[in-house]
Order: C-alpha cells, then sequence, then structure tokens
C-alpha cells in the first residue's frame, strides 16, 4: 500500500518537475528489467517531484497485465524513498480498474488514469467510468484529459465531488477557454498538470492559466537542461527560456513531428544517443531513422554534459 494519502500526493504534485520514464525493452521487444532499474538510478537523483512508470511515454498502451506488473513492482522498488511513483492505467472501466488496483497492491503512490480505448463516449459515460476507477482504490488517482477522455468543468465538478481521491488533472488538449473554466471552477480542489508532448513548449503559457507544473519527456536523455529549464519557467526567467527553446526545443520539434507517434521514438531515440539505450519502441510506433538520430546527437552535442 501506498504509504502517502491522496492529500500528501497532491501536495507533492503541486510543485516540481515531473517525468515518465521510458520502458525498457530488449531487441526481441521484451521488457528488460536490468536497464529499467538503471535508468531509474540514474534519473531519481536529478530531482523529478514524481516518476510516472508505464506511463504514455512508457508505452502503457503496449504492455500486457504481466509485464505491467513487473514494470510497477521494479520501479517501486528501485525508487524506494527516492522519489513517488505513479503508475499508469487504463483501457476499459474493469481493466483500468485491475491495472489501478495491481499498482495500490505493488506500492505505487497514485495512478495516472490514461483515456479509455478507442471509442467515443458522453460526459455521464467518462464520469461514470473515471468514478467506478476512483472508487476501486484507496490512493491518489490523476485523470489524463486527452483524445477521447476530453472532460468539461461540470463534469469534473461532479466528479470532484464523488471522488475525494480524484486528485488531479493533466491536461493533454490545450485549450485555452476550456482550461480557463476548469481552473476557475475548480480552484485548488486538483492540482493541475501540463499534459501536451514536449510539454516544455507550453510551460509558459499553462503557468499563465495557473498550472505551473507539468512533465517532461526530454528529462529522460537531458535531465540536467529539463531541470534548468523548469527552473527557468518557475523564475521567469525569459532569456535561458527563449535560448533552450530556440536552439533545442524548436529544432527537436522539427523531428518528432515528421511522424505520428514520434514523440515517444523521439525520446528512445534521445535516451540511446546518452548511453542510456531503452531499447526500440513497440509497433504500433516506429523508431526514429538513422539520419534523425545524427540530428538529435547533434542538438543534444549542443547543451553539453548532462
Amino acid at each position: 500500500m501506498s504509504q502517502y494519502t491522496p492529500q500528501d500526493l497532491k501536495q507533492i504534485l503541486s510543485s516540481g518537475l515531473l517525468s515518465f520514464p521510458l520502458t525498457d525493452f530488449d531487441e526481441q521487444g521484451d521488457f528488460r528489467p536490468k536497464t529499467y532499474i538503471e535508468r531509474l538510478e540514474w534519473l531519481a537523483p536529478y530531482g523529478a517531484s514524481a516518476l510516472f512508470a508505464a506511463g504514455g511515454t512508457g508505452e502503457f498502451f503496449s504492455l500486457v497485465p504481466g509485464e505491467y506488473s513487473d514494470i510497477i513492482r521494479t520501479a517501486v522498488d528501485t525508487c524506494r524513498g527516492k522519489v513517488p511513483i505513479i503508475a499508469g492505467a487504463g483501457g476499459s472501466t474493469r481493466a483500468a480498474i485491475a491495472y489501478a488496483q495491481e499498482a495500490e497492491r505493488l506500492g505505487a503512490h497514485g495512478i495516472l488514469l490514461m483515456p479509455h480505448y478507442l471509442t467515443e463516449a458522453s460526459q455521464d459515460g467518462i464520469a461514470a467510468h473515471v468514478e467506478a476507477v476512483c472508487k476501486s482504490v484507496n490512493f491518489g488517482v490523476i485523470i489524463y484529459n486527452r483524445a477521447v477522455c476530453k472532460l468539461n468543468a461540470e463534469t469534473l465538478q461532479r466528479l470532484a465531488d464523488r471522488c475525494p481521491n480524484l486528485i488531479g488533472f493533466k491536461d493533454g488538449i490545450g485549450e485555452i477557454e476550456p482550461m480557463v473554466h476548469i481552473r476557475r471552477k475548480l480552484g485548488d480542489r486538483f492540482t493541475y498538470l501540463g499534459g501536451l508532448p514536449t510539454a516544455e513548449v507550453y510551460a509558459a503559457a499553462y503557468k499563465a492559466l495557473g498550472v505551473p507544473v507539468y512533465s517532461s519527456a526530454v528529462f529522460n536523455f537531458i535531465p540536467k537542461t529539463a531541470v534548468e529549464f523548469y527552473q527557468a519557467i518557475a523564475k521567469e526567467d525569459h532569456d535561458t527560456v527563449g535560448k533552450l527553446i530556440d536552439d533545442f526545443f524548436l529544432p527537436y520539434l522539427a523531428i518528432r513531428n515528421r511522424k505520428a507517434g514520434y514523440a515517444v521514438s523521439i525520446v528512445k531515440a534521445g535516451a540511446k544517443i546518452v548511453g542510456h539505450d531503452a531499447g526500440p519502441v513497440r509497433t504500433p510506433l516506429t523508431d526514429c531513422t538513422p539520419e534523425e538520430h545524427e540530428e538529435l546527437a547533434a542538438l543534444i552535442k549542443k547543451l553539453g554534459p548532462q
């Protein structure tokens, strides 16, 4: 069981940088615990407030239940006493409940509830899904507002009233008007997280909306720079923010945007370049090309040692 109450977790997630460790696979595509442990041990001292194991960047969508358990167990055991572990969970309501309960059993400190699979649904249907998952566990739940799981302020208020352990709202859609409405209506009931791919590009705008915390995928391969950027956003150091966006993030986006799914693939490419190879992505994702590896390596080299 988690040693944090939902309110403890909410407080932890209300400041600092968050990140989603990659999931290590071998050349056959099987989970590789040895290098996953090494990855977590490398990243933990850089000071992220929490790590999200088997999240989006960790390819939750490609995992089966048995290996999910291995990944969460490994993350919890490796990071015990160092950094909280939030587990990904999702799929159908029954599958999401099973994942959430397994994560709680293994000692994770909460879950990020990923969008349900494929089908569109009404606000009432999504609310029933989220409520069922929340009521199946005791630890904290963060809802990921993205794709087919798009919640409005009224639905979130209803869920907040019914689910005391629903403590976080992570936005991966990026629409300003709904976000302002949600932030104004719910106030401090939730902790709010920026969750768009390559969140650094949106960090200043989200901070202005009252969402100062975000999850960094690039933390997986340039952790020093990721922390430097977060600190610059927090201090409103516009010169540092602008320089890193111009010199790294915009050229990085030019590579990332070439193919659907590259938001994960390019992070695995970066990890390989800096000597922390996480192996290939699983289909339906595709790995970056050798030429793209070279382009990314040049960008990373300009940043200096990590």
